[in-house]
């Protein structure tokens, strides 16, 4: 019997050993069928289920993956290493309420371990729970003034929190300590173009670029500035070494064909809002642009097509801008604001006349204001109006408003 216990042992041996081996070389299948079958026998091995985890997650099963790291840690929750794994596939699926616990827990043990902090400030600062964020980079800070990632981290959350000049001054030191850190580089161009020292910002970021050519973020953002200063020359020059990357987004091939347009270079202009025009026809500026080179080209039957192009897009937005202002103008005076109900009206007549409203007009000027002289002008509108329009309405109610114009000229003429 000790002889046949001997053999049998022999043909079965323990697979654990061979998992770790298995995993460095990649065979992840080989890991979830070992794994399976020990916890038939072993179902509350912590190690197997993170191990099987681990395979899972390599073979993007990441359901299953998360399941399996559930169970390990339920096994075993004072081990760091299964509750990190946990805590990040749960960070990875967006679940931060899951893992915000799991990291602040490990966090909470180890106060001095970035790796637990950069996830859980992470959290924070997704949640814009910025001052829990800097309260962390603080510490860190405290313990290492000389390290940038330090200073970028909390200079962002300032940033977001909107204490602008604290964060600048936090990226200021960022690229004292490390000046080819081009993202503080970005972000110290933000801040100064938001207290409007626009200057300053373009010459850094011309200093990013001379740091990082190939970065064409940079040149993204320093085009941006020039154009929203009109410099369009110069927001040409970037806009064409972006599209020479391989990047032909759309508003970056119309702010070429913009740039051209206003540099009198039509033909090169067409061809870049045509490009722009082929991804987006509904773009009205990229069809306004056309119409203006075209224009100039003097092909007045393309410009035409451009130009009608712009008012079909527009019409949409510009009736219910219309409507808008009267119904505003319809809450401003029932709230007792005539004037400003009187001066939304008139917004809403410049776009597309509406008789109606030169009586609504009337109306206020002759009840609330006693103003006979606007009124007699509104009510002479409505009438100039309905006759143009072909508006049709019965006879007592024309001879109704033309004796109540009779009275206000009489009674002005007293």
């Amino acid at each position: 019997m000790i002889l046949l216990a001997a053999g049998l042992n022999a043909q079965t041996p323990d697979p654990k050993p061979g998992l770790d081996k298995m995993l460095m070389q990649g065979e992840y299948e080989k890991v979830i069928d070992s794994c399976k079958q020990i916890l038939l026998t072993d179902s509350l091995d912590a190690e197997i289920y993170f191990k099987l985890g681990t395979a899972l997650q390599s073979t993007l099963m990441d359901e299953q993956a998360l399941s399996a790291f559930q169970k390990a840690v339920s096994l075993d929750s004072a081990n760091r290493n299964y509750n990190f794994i946990l805590a990040k596939s749960y960070y990875s699926k967006s679940k931060n309420r899951l893992a915000e616990p799991l990291f602040s827990n490990l966090y909470g043990n180890d106060t001095l371990n970035w790796v637990y902090a950069y996830y859980l400030t992470s959290i924070y600062m997704q949640e814009n729970r910025f001052d829990e964020s800097i309260k962390i980079y603080d510490r860190f800070l405290k313990k290492d003034s000389a390290n940038y990632a330090f200073h970028d981290r909390k200079g962002f959350a300032l940033l977001k929190k909107g204490v602008y000049d604290s964060a600048r001054i936090m990226y200021e030191e960022s690229l004292q300590l490390k000046p080819d850190n081009t993202s503080a580089i970005k972000n110290l161009a933000f801040l100064y173009a938001e207290d409007n020292r626009r200057d300053t910002a373009v010459y850094i970021l011309t200093e990013g670029i001379k740091i990082d050519p190939s970065d064409m973020d940079l040149y993204v953002r320093r085009a941006q500035l020039n154009y929203s200063r009109n410099y369009n020359k110069r927001a040409l020059d970037d806009y064409l070494v972006i599209l020479a990357s391989g990047d032909s987004t759309e508003l970056y091939l119309k702010r070429a064909g913009i740039g051209y347009c206003n540099n009198l270079q039509q033909y090169h202009a067409i061809k870049y809002l045509l490009l722009a025009y082929k991804i987006d026809s509904s773009d009205y500026e990229t069809c306004s642009y056309l119409g203006q080179s075209y224009y100039k080209l003097r092909d007045m039957k393309r410009s035409i097509y451009y130009y009608e192009k712009v008012l079909k897009i527009l019409a949409p937005i510009t009736n219910q801008t219309r409507l808008s202002q009267i119904l505003l103008a319809e809450s401003l005076k029932e709230d007792g604001q005539y004037r400003e109900a009187l001066n939304t009206y008139l917004k809403a007549q410049q776009i597309k006349p509406d008789p109606n409203i030169y009586m609504i007009m009337a109306n206020i000027y002759d009840e609330q204001f006693n103003d006979k002289k606007s009124a007699l002008r509104y009510y002479q509108l409505y009438l100039d109006n309905l006759k143009s329009g072909g508006g049709m309405v019965s006879r007592e109610y024309l001879d109704a408003i033309m004796k109540r114009m009779e009275y206000l000229k009489e009674e002005m003429a007293k």
